[in-house]
């Protein structure tokens, strides 16, 4: 099968490179547990590939290894259209999840959105709801408000019954996050000023990190809670606790991943969770940019750059 490895820590530019490689087995997995093989059609491109293309995320396997984890295809043993989370793997034509971590498509859905679908709004969910604490009249605020984490936040949010102030640094962000749902949107420069100015916000949820942290804690409100998802900015900010003390504030950390992985339980509940909102008309993923398997670089790149609308995908196989 075709598929992209990482064979290098040199980034995006040098790092990937497509092989063909025999199709893993169902029992290939990072879980216990049995395991399910897709034939991927769309795979998810996210900032964890970014960081494994130089050796800087947390979980680092040995090279060269097929990078991803979010897979839009087909499930080989039903025949059913499905979304799965592989953890590993995705950017290939066919990849192996387990059992809990795959879902349905919808019909009216296509690969790509399904692509779209696991790692984003799982995430969104449990920062959200299962960490924040979110509920329901609240008002969330959303950094980084037009990518992928950030439009499935607005959606869960607004699933939940809040009030969602997205933040973003240009028009053409903007128009994302309103269309995904966003109650106000507001500019990255001078966003707590902004913010407080709107109310203020009982929920931060931060996939950017960098220099926003403090901003973001003077932007909540008494009893506010930022809940840290993540840091695409590139530098991980340091807390100075006592302005927790001045509003009785919480820093959350959310790490989806690590926390699930060993509780297949508590992704069948927010699976169930999901499937509601989406039933509910409050999620549809908006794929941003799509690019051919062998392009993948190119994706990270647009990713690292900050320039993703959306979900950025790679068409692995024709629909």
């Amino acid at each position: 099968m075709r598929a992209i490895q990482i064979t290098n820590l040199n980034g995006p530019d040098e790092a990937l490179e497509l092989v063909d490689i025999p199709e893993p087995e169902a029992s290939h997995m990072l879980t216990p547990g049995s395991g399910v093989l897709v034939d991927v059609h769309s795979a998810g491109v996210s900032f964890p590939e970014v960081l494994q293309s130089r050796g800087e995320y947390q979980f680092k396997p040995d090279l060269p290894f097929v990078p991803g984890s979010e897979v839009g295809g087909i499930r080989r043993d039903t025949g059913e259209r499905v979304a799965a989370f592989s953890f590993l793997g995705a950017f290939a034509e066919v990849a192996v999840a387990p059992e809990y971590m795959v879902f349905p498509i919808p019909d009216e859905w296509d690969y790509a959105q399904g692509a779209a679908l696991v790692l984003n709004y799982h995430t969104a969910y449990f920062a959200l709801k299962l960490r924040g604490r979110l509920t329901e009249g609240e008002t969330v605020l959303v950094h980084g408000a037009a990518g992928g984490v950030g439009t499935a936040s607005i959606q869960v949010a607004k699933g939940l019954g809040a009030r969602v102030i997205g933040v973003v640094s240009s028009d053409e962000k903007e128009k994302l996050a309103r269309d995904a749902g966003a109650d106000e949107v507001i500019r990255a420069d001078g966003f707590r000023d902004a913010a407080k100015e709107l109310g203020g916000a009982d929920l931060v949820l931060d996939p950017v990190g960098g220099d926003r942290f403090t901003d973001s804690l003077r932007a909540l409100n008494e009893e506010g809670r930022l809940v840290v998802v993540g840091f695409t900015g590139g530098s991980i900010p340091e807390v100075k606790v006592n302005r927790l003390l001045l509003r009785n504030t919480e820093v959350i950390g959310a790490g989806w991943g690590a926390y699930v992985m060993p509780k297949p339980e508590v992704t069948r509940q927010i699976g169930a969770e999901i499937e509601r909102l989406i039933q509910a008309g409050f999620i549809r993923p908006p794929v941003g940019a799509s690019f051919p398997l062998q392009d993948a670089g190119e994706a990270l790149k647009l990713i690292d750059g900050r320039g993703a609308l959306g979900k950025v995908v790679l068409d692995v196989r024709e629909s």
